[in-house]
């Protein structure tokens, strides 16, 4: 039975779909669906496949993301795979060592946070969910068997995070070679139009093209999604990096974050990470290129922004005004943690670490050599300095970080 839903015309669907995408292979297949699904008023099923080993979603894993939710906008049908079996393989796409394989259990516990996560972005009600341990689980060693023996391990060697490790000398496990037959598979068992994934996954989703030919199932498209550079402008978004903004953090310390990405970014950032129209997405271009615009007042746009699509408007111009009071007017944060200190003086190193805003004391006496710790308004500038706990006085370290005293007394 067909599903009845409102479809745009093929050129408005184009516009939005070639919205910062890097490749679209082949991009006349996918017209061709567009244009069959037009006429029978049918969508087109749109497989993003998520990787469980890593919950926690921060922007860069929000680009793909939000391309499926412009699929569903279309009226497409969106399916998220949680890969609960693959996940217990380990994707090596753009690694350069084994990945530590993960129990049944954990890729499931961490799929679900993906879920919850990506609900902030995607339609829940309308995303069909499924697991690939339906289907993988079930295949008997004559089934990979014979699944192997539709690739070679020339075709494998293709890929660059392999050619890389075996030049190098580096171990590649053979349950690593079949993690794009196992994903491959997928695209086979819900026989998806269009698959998306970064440009590290392009290896991996062509390889779909292939296997679904292979089983008799129509070919995808698969349509690439650049990676996000991180806020330092040089690394892709990473939490190891510490160059991300995540789509859980607080408005306060998302638009913080937003606020610190460098100039050249800003287009890029405003294509693949928020929802504004093309046409103003037009507009933003060409004054960054005409230099009409002040890039400080777009990354206070963008920031804005960012924070409305997690959190709402409301919060949004709540960060911005803490934000101000804070690094503009030089104020304190209305709402700070408070220490309670039974000591009436402490080496300055000792407080920091107590605070947790240093893991150590040489972390804690770094800090205060590149002046970035203040007491009382006090700027701190001997590391080896002992400072009076007066009740009330408030501990500045780097920018963001604040505490405020509380003098126990018995």
């Amino acid at each position: 039975m067909s599903d009845i839903r409102s479809f745009a015309p093929l050129n408005e669907q184009m516009d939005l779909i070639r919205r910062g995408a890097s490749e679209i292979i082949p991009e006349e297949e996918l017209e061709k669906k567009l244009v069959r699904s037009l006429h029978e008023k049918k969508p087109l099923r749109i497989k993003l496949g998520c990787d469980p080993s890593r919950p926690d979603l921060h922007l860069g894993h929000a680009v793909v993301l939000r391309k499926l939710a412009q699929f569903q906008t279309l009226g497409h049908q969106a399916i998220l795979i949680i890969g609960d079996f693959t996940g217990m393989i380990g994707d090596p796409s753009g690694r350069n060592s084994t990945r530590p394989a993960l129990s049944l259990a954990e890729t499931r516990e961490n799929g679900q946070s993906y879920f919850e996560q990506a609900s902030k972005i995607l339609d829940p009600v309308a995303t069909k969910i499924v697991y690939n341990s339906e289907w993988l689980s079930t295949m008997s060693f004559e089934d990979v068997i014979k699944l192997a023996s539709k690739y070679t391990v020339a075709r494998m060697l293709e890929r660059d995070d392999f050619t890389k490790r075996y030049r190098n000398g580096e171990p590649i496990s053979l349950h690593e070679i079949l993690y794009p037959l196992a994903q491959a598979m997928d695209s086979v068992a819900i026989a998806s139009d269009v698959e998306l994934g970064g440009t590290d996954q392009k290896f991996n989703l062509l390889v779909g093209r292939d296997i679904q030919r292979e089983f008799g199932v129509e070919p995808q498209v698969i349509l690439t999604m650049p990676l996000l550079v991180g806020t330092d402008g040089v690394d892709k978004m990473s939490k190891s990096y510490g160059n991300y903004i995540g789509i859980s953090d607080t408005p306060k310390d998302m638009y913080g974050r937003a606020l610190s990405i460098p100039d050249t970014l800003l287009e890029n950032y405003f294509t693949l990470c928020t929802d504004i129209p093309n046409t103003e997405l037009t507009k933003i271009s060409a004054s960054i290129t005409d230099g009409s615009a002040n890039p400080r007042d777009l990354k206070r746009y963008l920031a804005r922004t960012i924070v409305s699509l997690y959190h709402n408007a409301e919060a949004a111009v709540a960060a911005e005004d803490e934000f101000d009071r804070i690094f503009i007017k030089k104020e304190i944060p209305d709402d700070i943690p408070e220490l309670g200190i039974e000591e009436s003086e402490l080496p300055i190193s000792d407080l920091i670490m107590r605070a947790g805003f240093a893991p150590s004391k040489s972390e804690a006496r770094r800090l205060i050599q590149q002046g970035g710790v203040s007491l009382a308004g006090e700027k701190i500038s001997d590391p080896n300095a002992t400072v009076p706990m007066t009740d009330g006085a408030v501990l500045k370290v780097g920018k963001r970080k604040f505490l405020k005293i509380n003098k126990l007394s018995f």
